[in-house]
C-alpha cells in the first residue's frame, strides 16, 4: 500500500496518496456500489487517503446526512483499516451544528458508528464557528484524542487570521493544534488562499488539502465555451466562465496533450507544486473520472510558468 508516490503529512505519522480522494458525491451523485467501484479502483492505484464529512450528502432531497460516512464505512469494514487514512468533519449538519464541546463529541460518536471504525485519522472543524470560544473547541478536541477516537485535527474554511489564533491558543493552553488546512484553491480561484492563507501555513509548517482541486469540475476540460454538460455539478461552474479562465483550460488541454495523460490530472500537478499543498481533493462519480484524476504528474518549469502566467489573479 505504502508505495513510492506515498508522502508524510507534516507533524503526523500518517503516509498518504498525494491525492485525496473526496466523498462528497457517496450517497449523492453516486449510489453505493457507483461508490464502491471508485473506492476499489482508487485502492488499486494504491491510494489510501479518503474525505469525507458528516453533512454529506444532505443536500439531496431524501438525505438525512452521513451517507457518505455509511458507504465508506461498509466499504471500510472489509478492509485493513490501518492502511487507510480516514478524514471527517463536524460543524455543518443540520442536526449537528457548530464546534460547541458538547456537539463535537456527540457528533464524533455519529460518525465513527457510520464509517464503522474505532478513530478518525483527521478530524476538521469543518467551518469557523465565531459564536464558541476556540478554547472549548479544542478542548473538545483533546477529550477525543486522549479517548483514542482522534489521532489528529484540522481546521476547513478558516481564513489565516483565525487559524492563527486557533494555533496560538493551541500553543498557550497546551491543547491540540489544528496541522492542517482545507479551503477552496485551484487554478482559477487562488486568492485569498495564496496572500491569506498560505502564509500562515507556511510559518507553521502546516499542510493544504485544498478543495474543488478542480473548480466543481471546470478544470477537468470536459468544459467548453457553448458546450452544455449534463451534470448535477453543471450550473455552479458556470461562475468561472471568462476568457481568462477558458485559456487557462486550453493551456491544460496543450499540456495534458503533450504529455499523453488527463487534463484533471494537469491541472492536480499544478496545485501539488504549491509547498505548503500535501495533496489536493478531488472527487470522482465514476471509475473512468477516478482515472482522471489518479495519475500523479511533475510539471516542468516551462509549464509552471505558463499555467502561473495565464491564471494571475
Amino acid at each position: 500500500m505504502f508505495g513510492a508516490f506515498m508522502i508524510k503529512i507534516p507533524k503526523t505519522d500518517l503516509r498518504v496518496y498525494p491525492l485525496c480522494l473526496g466523498a462528497n458525491v457517496f450517497g449523492w451523485s453516486a449510489d453505493e456500489k457507483e461508490s464502491n467501484a471508485v473506492l476499489d479502483a482508487y485502492e488499486s492505484h494504491g491510494g489510501n487517503f479518503i474525505d469525507t464529512a458528516d453533512v454529506y450528502a444532505q443536500w439531496k432531497p431524501g438525505n438525512q446526512g452521513g451517507e457518505s460516512e455509511t458507504i465508506i464505512g461498509h466499504w471500510l469494514k472489509k478492509k485493513d483499516r490501518q492502511k487507510f487514512v480516514i478524514v471527517t468533519k463536524v460543524a455543518l449538519l443540520s442536526t449537528r451544528p457548530g464546534l460547541s464541546a458538547a456537539n463535537i463529541l456527540a457528533a464524533c460518536d455519529d460518525s465513527l458508528r457510520r464509517l464503522q471504525t474505532d478513530y478518525i485519522d483527521i478530524y476538521y472543524s469543518h467551518r469557523d464557528d465565531a459564536e464558541t470560544p476556540m478554547e472549548e473547541t479544542l478542548g473538545a478536541y483533546a477529550q477525543l484524542i486522549k479517548a483514542g477516537k482522534v489521532r489528529h485535527i484540522a481546521a476547513s474554511q478558516h481564513t489565516g487570521a483565525r487559524l492563527q489564533v486557533a494555533l496560538s491558543i493551541s500553543a498557550k493552553n497546551s491543547l491540540p493544534s489544528y496541522i492542517a488546512l482545507q479551503d477552496h484553491y485551484n487554478l482559477v480561484h487562488r486568492e485569498p488562499f495564496e496572500s491569506e492563507q498560505a502564509p500562515v501555513l507556511g510559518a507553521n509548517d502546516l499542510s493544504a488539502f485544498p478543495f474543488y482541486g478542480l473548480a466543481r469540475g471546470f478544470l477537468s476540460g470536459k468544459y467548453r465555451p457553448g458546450l452544455k454538460i449534463d451534470s448535477v455539478r453543471a450550473e455552479g461552474v458556470a461562475e468561472f466562465y471568462s476568457d481568462q479562465n477558458w485559456q487557462i483550460v486550453e493551456a491544460l488541454r496543450d499540456i495534458a496533450q503533450s504529455r499523453n495523460a488527463p487534463v484533471s490530472a494537469i491541472a492536480l500537478a499544478w496545485l501539488r507544486s504549491h509547498p505548503q499543498v500535501s495533496a489536493p481533493i478531488a472527487s470522482a462519480r465514476t471509475v473512468s473520472q477516478l482515472e482522471e484524476i489518479v495519475q500523479i504528474i511533475e510539471l516542468s518549469p516551462p509549464e509552471m510558468t505558463l499555467l502561473n502566467t495565464l491564471s494571475n489573479p
